[in-house]
């Protein structure tokens, strides 16, 4: 799975839980992406553990082995960490986490100030851990999956349809390791626009490198996140 496919299956959750909670979903991504080596650590692959949480998880718990820095060194212990059903489960579990009183300078900020806050709060050990996140934000414009000053708030209808439209996005977006395995089709016309708008949204690192391969329903989730906005720069945080 590489970036473009970990951040449009997670994007959805991470959306979600921000409007609920306030966690930004650019902290969100940028941690799971991080923590999960973009979704293939071992943790990820046999736990469903984006975010290296430890302790007994809703499918029980793991042990793994994992890097911790203490007294100014980095070094290597056996660990019980949790295990979830699935993706989504982990992301619901991370933000509960950040909703913490001892998490309580992350919620309704920016990325950047929610990533040194969560840091400050000593969810990691790793020293570098604030430039990791930030770097991960900058490169990938995570910014622009949070809810934007100036923007007009929603109403409580257009906020159940904006969510009922983020379900949808994450079924899909669920089902991107299926289209791996299926054969490719031809692009559609109806699909142009939106592949278009992913291969001309940054030249030197285009969202998709192969507009003319792709599955059926890989076309289709393109095209509803195009007309979300999510490809237009303009709408970027």
């Amino acid at each position: 799975m590489n970036s473009t496919e970990f951040i449009a299956r997670i994007a959805p959750d991470a959306i979600r839980d921000w409007l609920r909670s306030g966690v930004p979903a650019s902290l969100t991504i940028a941690q799971a992406a991080l923590e999960s080596n973009w979704g293939s650590s071992g943790l990820t692959q046999k736990a469903n553990n984006l975010f290296g949480i430890k302790g007994n998880g809703p499918a029980g718990s793991i042990v793994m082995p994992t890097t911790e820095y203490r007294n100014g060194s980095y070094i290597k212990i056996n660990a019980s960490f949790r295990k979830y059903h699935s993706w989504a489960e982990s992301v619901e579990d991370h933000t509960r986490l950040l909703q913490n009183k001892r998490y309580a300078a992350v919620l309704h900020r920016t990325g950047r100030q929610a990533a040194y806050a969560v840091s400050a709060a000593g969810y990691a050990t790793d020293p570098d851990y604030v430039a990791k996140l930030i770097s991960l934000m900058d490169k990938y414009n995570l910014y622009q999956y949070d809810t934007r000053e100036g923007d007009e708030p929603m109403t409580a209808e257009e906020k159940k349809q904006f969510e009922a439209l983020q379900d949808i996005v994450r079924k899909q977006a669920d089902r991107i390791e299926e289209l791996e395995k299926k054969a490719n089709t031809k692009l559609p016309d109806w699909a142009r626009e939106a592949v278009q708008a992913a291969v001309n949204y940054d030249k030197k690192e285009p969202l998709i490198n192969n507009p003319e391969t792709g599955g059926f329903d890989f076309y289709r989730l393109i095209t509803i996140m195009h007309r979300r906005g999510l490809f237009d720069k303009k709408n970027a945080g």
